[in-house]
């Protein structure tokens, strides 16, 4: 029985001494080095499909923002066309009113007479617009709400403004330059 005994622990021992990628081979799973190396390449095929990913949301985002550059210059471009929409007050004599807050004024009204104006600017006042009346050298007084340093917030304010009835159908935007 001894004898046994030694003889096992003798086979045993290069099983012992060669440690688990011995046992493995054998046993025909694969090696500690293959496992890490499987673990590597699943490693780079996740970063590959991750850097896909980011690659596909980089072109979608460029091609957004080659459209809302597309669409500006249309917008703007369209806006030169319509004559009337847009109005620089210097086509006008200039202006006659003291320095104006901001670059664009949506023009709801212009009159000659103070009280007409100010009468329009309570409607306004009324309706929840911000207004001002401004005053132009040729004589004229407008009265412009909702000022604005951006000219899209305008147009839309503009479009919304022309169905509420109180900007009437040929209100326009004053440019504050």
């Amino acid at each position: 029985m001894k004898k046994a005994l030694i003889w096992f622990m003798v086979a045993m021992l290069p099983l012992l001494a060669t440690g688990c990628d011995f046992v493995r081979t054998l046993a025909g799973r694969p090696t500690s080095a293959q496992v890490e190396q499987i673990r590597q390449e699943r490693i780079a095929r996740e970063e590959a499909r991750h850097q896909a990913v980011l690659d596909s949301l980089q072109r979608v985002e460029k091609q957004m923002a080659d459209s809302l550059a597309a669409l500006e210059t249309y917008l703007l471009d369209s806006l030169a066309q319509t004559r009337g929409t847009i109005l620089n007050p210097s086509k006008m004599g200039g202006l006659f009113t003291t320095k104006l807050e901001s670059k664009y004024y949506i023009i709801v009204g212009a009159f000659r007479g103070r009280s007409y104006a100010e009468r329009k600017l309570t409607a306004c006042n009324e309706a929840g617009y911000t207004g001002t009346i401004i005053s132009f050298r040729n004589g004229l007084l407008a009265v412009g709400v909702c000022p604005s340093n951006n000219l899209n917030e305008s147009l839309k304010t503009l479009k919304v403004m022309r169905g509420t009835g109180i900007c009437p159908k040929d209100g326009w935007i004053l440019v504050n330059e």
